[in-house]
């Protein structure tokens, strides 16, 4: 529809640069369609407009949309990331379904400020990782469809490396500008 019909579909985000909307201007580059961005103050209400139909596509986090996925009132079409989410592994990903090397996830990490000692670091680091591996906060996490990557401080700053490049990419092709 998407390709028949360029423009039609409409596609809400928490607003212009959100991960939302990034990651949708990512999948019509790949794939060579576009979609209408509609940009909300946050995601809230974009998700409330897509369950009641005033819009065709929204890009979600698991934790948001899941629960109306498994109610009934969206349908989860795939999740971003390479691999099946542990908690939605019903839902292919979007690379199974033929849209090769689709990767768009939310991530969170923890920062310190430059010069933080090294020793504080590798502390918040260990206290991070035992806390993750307590079966019950796995568990819960998990269930929301996240996925834990401990990696170190180095591999991190490579990650948000990478990550800076591949968005900034998909920022200038759709032409989005700071408002």
């Amino acid at each position: 529809m998407a390709r028949a019909k360029p423009g039609l579909l409409l596609y809400g985000s928490g607003g212009h640069g959100t991960n939302n909307h990034l990651v949708v201007e990512l999948f019509g580059a790949m794939t060579g369609t576009k979609l209408t961005h509609v940009p909300y103050k946050n995601s809230g209400p974009a998700l409330v407009d897509t369950i009641g139909g005033q819009l065709m596509v929204f890009a979600t986090n698991m934790i948001l949309g899941l629960p109306h996925a498994r109610g009934g009132r969206l349908r989860a079409i795939g999740v971003t990331s390479l691999a099946r989410a542990p908690g939605a592994a019903d839902i292919p990903t979007l690379h199974e379904s033929g849209l090769k090397d689709f990767e768009a996830v939310q991530w969170y990490g923890l920062l310190a400020p430059a010069g933080t000692p090294r020793d504080i670091t590798d502390k918040i680091y260990r206290d991070t990782v035992a806390v993750l591996k307590i079966p019950e906060v796995r568990d819960r996490m998990t269930s929301d469809g996240a996925i834990f990557i401990a990696s170190t401080g180095e591999q991190f700053a490579g990650f948000i490396k990478s990550e800076t490049v591949k968005w900034a990419k998909v920022v200038k092709a759709a032409g989005i500008i700071p408002e």
